[in-house]
């Protein structure tokens, strides 16, 4: 069965198929940085607009590449929350559309599930139980996943996500949009010296994150610096070490009071290098097995909601009425 997922939950117009027996046949990802790179930030109604304009084009481009046309379509999937609440009803009127003009089931799809499933798509596959670091631009949680829709949150940040701190950082810096990335980068340049932040919420011994401590942290450093370009890539090293020592250290201690053996990691985040290369260590020297996405399927896509949307559909789940939820607690879904 060929199921179409589509993304549309912030700046990202992310549209796929999946195919039950085959696979993914075909996934497209239109990014609006472009767009709101002058402002230093999403603007939610520009992106709204932006995912109207792009929809159509990129689903005639993803049925072409995948050979198939629109009435082969089984089912649609499409992101139902959390996110910014224009751009999800940008995709949930364009999947009831589909829906209702072809005839189809529609299943709604929560974003982060897609997240945290986009590494079923590598080779070896994680198995439940497993714990999955969720970290993005606006969430970093963990969680314990007994099955697929059976999740137990263990810790989440109390205010910004991680990566909410890397852009915002980056920001301070002065680094072009998008911050994250651009951060990284620069971090590469950095050496170690001066430059020695505290790791936030570590001593408690809670598996609960909290970023803004540390932003306080770089903009104290920054204004007392000389400012020159060898002091802001030897903070934005610092702090990238702070973000992957916390986030290393927290996932070490929830795999020990869990007793789980595999971590999935998955969002945005995930395709940092220095927190890849970190957690690989962590895992060798505790026996424990580490499994991320493909870096094309780290950032919003719409390959990982065709595949949660396979999953869900296969449960039986069906959109009743066109809702979304721009405010959904990953916990509140039905195990499948």
């Amino acid at each position: 069965m060929y199921i179409l997922g589509i993304e549309t939950s912030c700046d990202e117009t992310g549209l796929a198929i999946f195919d039950s027996e085959k696979g993914l046949l075909a996934h497209h990802v239109f990014s609006q940085t472009d767009l709101h790179a002058p402002y230093g930030g999403v603007i939610p109604e520009l992106a709204s607009r932006d995912h109207v304009q792009k929809l159509l084009p990129l689903l005639d481009q993803t049925l072409k590449t995948a050979q198939l046309s629109i009435q082969d379509l089984d089912a649609i999937a499409y992101t139902a929350g959390p996110g910014l609440i224009g751009a999800l009803w940008v995709g949930a009127a364009m999947a009831h559309g589909l829906g209702l003009a072809l005839h189809k089931p529609i299943v709604p799809v929560h974003h982060l599930e897609g997240h945290l499933l986009a590494p079923l798509f590598e080779t070896p596959t994680p198995t439940p139980p497993f714990l999955a670091l969720l970290v993005s631009g606006g969430h970093t949680q963990l969680m314990a996943v007994e099955a697929i829709g059976q999740y137990e949150l263990l810790g989440e940040s109390i205010d910004d996500a991680a990566g909410e701190a890397f852009d915002k950082t980056a920001k301070l810096l002065g680094l072009p949009y998008p911050g994250g990335a651009a951060l990284a980068k620069l971090a590469l340049q950095g050496k170690p010296s001066e430059y020695q932040f505290t790791l936030p919420m570590v001593k408690q011994g809670g598996l609960d994150f909290s970023f803004s401590g540390l932003k306080t942290q770089v903009k104290n450093a920054w204004q007392n610096s000389a400012k020159t370009d060898t002091d802001k890539a030897n903070i934005a090293y610092a702090f990238q070490e702070c973000i992957v020592k916390t986030l290393v250290l927290k996932c070490k201690r929830a795999l020990a009071q869990t007793g789980l053996t595999e971590l999935v990691v998955a969002g945005g985040v995930s395709a940092n290098v220095r927190l890849r290369e970190a957690l690989f260590e962590m895992a060798q020297k505790n026996k424990v097995r580490v499994f991320f996405p493909k870096l094309e399927f780290c950032t919003d896509n719409g390959a990982m909601i065709a595949l949660a949307g396979y999953y869900r559909y296969q449960a039986g789940v069906r959109a009743t009425e066109m809702i979304v939820k721009p405010r959904w607690p990953l916990t509140e879904l039905n195990t499948l």
